[in-house]
């Protein structure tokens, strides 16, 4: 049995203060124990060594927004997989539809950096999704099979611990609208079996795929039970 995952992303957000507030809130409520989800918390690179701080010692997660696929040169303003690891990182997301569209990161990207994550021991969440246009025009699914082949490619994850994906409909991110729940079901079983195709059935099976966009309180149990 898959257990759930929450990711939080706050994207180009957040004060030292803010983050301390919020990570210590959480902290405090998992200890509690009546969380039935694992957390894993992915704050911008300036925050990640006082997140790592604050969590040190807890059960939730750090994780990074985005790493270069070297493990070091002249690439100004980047940060590697070894550097987010020496801070205390185990997770980072990577092919964010806002990287694909603002920066042009393309598939064959995405898989560079999470063939460098993976041999540091970083859990690469990537990141998939459709815009409304290819939903619209029917060409959801077809997508989805792209970005997965094109992402994980050679990829060969030990366990289904060692990779995490993430649908996250363009069209929903910060928009307001959601995927329905049997939308998302669908996407997720499509999903599925792209991996099975791709890594086995055994590894296709245990890994965990979360869903992003525009998830509040009120729609999270509906799209947790799928």
């Amino acid at each position: 049995m898959r257990t759930p995952l929450i990711a939080g992303n706050p994207k180009m957000n957040l004060t030292g203060k803010d983050l301390s507030v919020l990570l210590t809130a959480l902290k405090n409520e998992q200890a509690s124990g009546v969380w039935k989800a694992d957390v894993v918390y992915c704050p911008p690179f300036t925050l990640l060594r006082q997140a790592e701080e604050i969590l040190r010692g807890g059960g939730i997660g750090l994780g990074a927004q985005n790493m270069h696929w070297e493990s070091s040169g002249a690439f100004t303003g980047e940060t590697s997989a070894a550097m987010l690891a020496e801070v205390g990182c185990r997770f980072v997301i990577l092919g964010h539809s806002e990287r694909r569209a603002l920066f042009g990161e393309t598939d064959a990207m995405v898989a560079r950096k999470a063939r460098s994550a993976m041999t540091v021991g970083l859990v690469p969440i990537l990141c998939v999704g459709e815009t409304k246009e290819e939903r619209d025009s029917g060409n959801t699914l077809s997508v989805l099979s792209r970005q997965v082949s094109g992402s994980t490619a050679g990829l060969q994850p030990e366990s289904p611990a060692n990779l995490i994906l993430a649908y996250e409909p363009v069209w929903a991110i910060g928009t307001g609208q959601n995927a329905t729940p049997d939308q998302a079901q669908e996407a997720h079983a499509h999903l599925r079996t792209e991996l099975k195709n791709r890594l086995g059935e055994t590894l296709a099976q245990g890994i965990r795929i979360l869903y992003g966009g525009s998830v509040k309180p009120a729609n999270s149990s509906s799209l947790l039970a799928c």
